[in-house]
């Protein structure tokens, strides 16, 4: 049975989680959220208050409560219990234990005002300078495995929904028909001088099921700069038109050997880039040493965006959250605070939030009714958001 409250026991509490390293308390002292004040108040344009009603709660409040949604990947429902429920993000929000605070529908109303204003530019118009060139790679995103008959299987290869799904809502809410089935290749590596007699190591082809994801980084400041998605089938060779920026001061691109062909070399001439593509080993014939040692030079750089196709597994968001879309705004202008205040900016200053996670069919089946409403409003951001996050050089 709890004893009575001491004078003393929220303050305790509190030093408490300094002392364990509380990164929300760091990120209240780097960024001086009062800067977002202005365009905030610009946007919502709110009309003069009459007398009488409840006063609306204070923008820059709502505003970190998205910045929250999107460090911690947390729904409208989730994060009005989180900040009922967790003393960090009330110290983080500066509300108390009184008071009334935010609930699920006055953080979605905020955010899609934000939305409609199309104020996320004006939040986010300034950044790191993309700079050094850019960094081209994919990885394959895994998902849950699919049962299906072969009949189903043609049909949904052919787009069309299987005529057994059609009268099973709940059942055709279960089912992925966007992913699809690759093979992964892994080299053997074979040691110097190791015993012929040994067991020699063998190739392996290891089935994928699920989607890739295609990310560019920009090689001065390794930050996420271009995003695509695709099912795990598709090659990445494809997609490096989409992910080229033209943002970038430098003109080299560096990527591996699933990225070069006459295609792309031509679209690389033709906007004046520096192609710095890995070559591949020629058919039946062993890799020419000139070949080799300018591919391991290109993998010497090529090799930063290893730690970002590894995190970029979780940007694939199939509630189609907006939220994420308004987060990757903030961060990148959190960065330029911390620039602001002259603060290092690395990799540990956000390496204890993590990022978006995928949601399983069943949490999507398990949406409020209310919460599924609003995923279906009209909303002009792209269905799948990005989520920059922050890498050391």
């Amino acid at each position: 049975m709890a004893g009575k409250h001491g004078f003393f026991d929220l303050s305790d509490r509190y030093e408490a989680l300094s002392a364990a390293g509380d990164p929300l308390e760091r990120l209240a002292g780097v960024v001086d959220f009062e800067v977002f004040r202005g365009p905030l108040v610009a946007a919502l344009r709110r009309s003069p208050r009459g007398k009488g009603g409840r006063p609306p709660f204070d923008p820059v409040l709502i505003f970190k409560i998205l910045v929250l949604q999107t460090l911690y990947s947390l729904s409208d429902e989730a994060t009005e219990f989180q900040i009922k429920d967790r003393l960090s993000f009330q110290r983080f929000l500066g509300l108390g234990l009184d008071g009334r605070m935010p609930d699920a529908t006055t953080v979605w109303l905020f955010r899609e005002r934000l939305v409609k204003a199309k104020a996320i530019d004006k939040l986010t118009d300034r950044g790191y300078l993309a700079m050094g060139g850019q960094i081209i790679d994919a990885t394959v995103v895994p998902a849950p495995k699919q049962r299906n008959t072969q009949e189903e299987k043609a049909a949904i290869k052919e787009g069309r929904i299987p005529e057994r799904w059609k009268d099973k809502p709940a059942k055709l809410r279960q089912k992925d028909r966007d992913a699809r089935w690759s093979v992964k290749y892994t080299k053997a590596k074979v040691t110097d001088g190791a015993d012929p007699k040994a067991f020699t190591p063998v190739n392996l082809a290891i089935p994928m099921f699920g989607y890739k994801n295609h990310i560019g980084i920009d090689r001065a400041h390794c930050l996420i700069r271009t995003w695509d998605a695709s099912a795990a089938n598709a090659h990445d060779g494809a997609r490096l038109p989409v992910l080229i920026s033209p943002d970038n001061t430098a003109s080299g691109v560096w990527a591996d050997t699933a990225y070069p062909s006459k295609k792309n070399e031509a679209f690389l001439a033709k906007g004046m880039f520096t192609s710095n593509i890995h070559q591949r080993k020629p058919h039946r014939r062993p890799m020419p040493e000139r070949i080799a040692r300018a591919n391991a030079k290109r993998s010497a750089v090529r090799s930063a965006v290893a730690l970002h196709t590894g995190r970029a597994r979780n940007l694939i968001d199939p509630l189609d959250r907006p939220e994420l879309e308004v987060g990757c705004g903030i961060i990148k202008h959190l960065t330029i605070a911390q620039d602001r205040e002259k603060q290092p900016v690395t990799q540990a200053n956000f390496d204890r939030f993590p990022a978006v996670s995928r949601h399983s069919a069943s949490e999507r089946t398990a949406v409020a009714p209310e919460a599924a409403a609003r995923k279906n409003s009209s909303s002009p951001l792209p269905p799948v958001s990005m989520l920059v996050r922050i890498c050391v050089p």
